[in-house]
């Protein structure tokens, strides 16, 4: 019974979020993200690469079925997107057509990193290089609407949201047989070399117009399935070199937000703590049963075969398929990145905080 209370909890407060928002209406005219799988809402669809999820059975819980989200149902953007007062999901850059660029664009790619040679063994996948160039597309067509001598500070009013940086472990330096990353650069001299390259990309985010910027940090990759699958586990239950790996760059990356924000003027970059927030959902209490395998049938590859029926108790599973998490994560994980619970959650702004700035 706890676990249901608590579980309706987290419930109630994203419900509040969301109702307090459409009380006082969008809190930021337009809302961006960059990213990999964790935030694709149909970029890669029609795209050549394995890195895709426009079929059942993702999408299985989402109105309308799969549109190429990697979850059973919502992902994180579509939840900070309700809780910011958007009465709908961001598009992807895709299908966007003119009439709805002013509200933002998803430019998000299943596979894609920092580096541009990361996940290229998927296929065509957009790396962060490429989504900063399609946002100067935006940007041009948005001239059209609000003038091109208003557009930059129309941007600056805009929220911004990059999760990038899984996929250069998973999808490049971990995959020692397709990229050579591990051999030339030790974990140490890898996490710098993402920082070094990731400080140029957002830097060049912000030329661009952009000033409220949400950057999020690593999760625990070495407790995803598909490394468990290949992987013994420590005590911990995960594979704690691969989250040592992971928790470098980390380290890395709350001081480069840090240094953004006091070099460039009117900057407002904040720091979402990945790691804090993942420690800070009480799992057990939200209802999820299986931490450690996926709820749909996966393929070598680690994501859902197509067409296989998944598990019935989709809110009891923490993963959908060898990589990603399920709804009911997403939108407990975008709860508590919109309203922080804890100080380490978000440095120096949540989201809720980072719109009113």
């Amino acid at each position: 019974m706890a676990h249901i209370i608590v579980h309706t909890k987290w419930v109630m407060i994203l419900m509040l979020c969301i109702l307090i928002s459409m009380i006082h209406g969008q809190q930021v005219p337009c809302l961006f993200f960059m990213g990999d799988s964790l935030s694709d809402n149909g970029n890669n669809n029609m795209r050549l690469t394995l890195a895709k999820a426009n079929y059942q059975p993702y999408g299985i819980d989402y109105p309308g079925g799969p549109t190429g989200r990697f979850t059973n149902n919502k992902n994180v953007p579509d939840y900070l997107a309700q809780s910011l007062g958007f009465a709908d999901s961001i598009p992807p850059f895709a299908t966007a057509g003119l009439s709805v660029l002013k509200g933002g664009v998803n430019y998000a790619s299943g596979g894609a990193g920092i580096l541009d040679e990361t996940g290229r063994a998927l296929g065509d996948v957009i790396s962060l290089n490429r989504q900063l160039l399609n946002h100067q597309i935006t940007i041009s067509r948005l001239s059209l609407l609000v003038g091109p001598f208003r557009v930059t500070a129309y941007l600056n009013k805009c929220l911004y949201v990059v999760n990038m940086g899984s996929n250069d472990y998973i999808n490049n330096y971990l995959q020692p047989l397709v990229y050579p990353s591990s051999k030339i650069f030790t974990p140490d001299q890898f996490a710098q070399r993402l920082i070094q390259q990731y400080s140029r990309q957002l830097k060049s985010l912000y030329s661009s117009g952009a000033r409220k910027v949400a950057v999020s940090g690593l999760g625990f990759l070495g407790c995803i399935p598909q490394l468990l699958a290949s992987t013994p586990a420590n005590a911990s239950g995960c594979v704690d070199y691969v989250n040592n790996y992971v928790q470098l760059f980390n380290n890395r990356l709350k001081p480069l937000v840090d240094n953004l924000n006091a070099n460039l003027p009117g900057a407002k970059f904040t720091y979402i703590n990945t790691t804090s927030i993942s420690l800070g959902i009480d799992l057990v209490a939200l209802g999820i049963r299986v931490f450690n395998a996926p709820c749909c049938i996966v393929s070598a590859g680690g994501q859902c075969e197509p067409n296989q029926v998944p598990c019935s108790n989709r809110n009891q599973f923490l993963f959908y398929d060898n990589f990603h998490p399920t709804g009911i994560i997403n939108q407990a994980a975008a709860a508590r990145t919109y309203n922080a619970v804890s100080p380490s959650d978000a440095s120096p702004y949540d989201i809720n905080q980072l719109a009113q700035q």
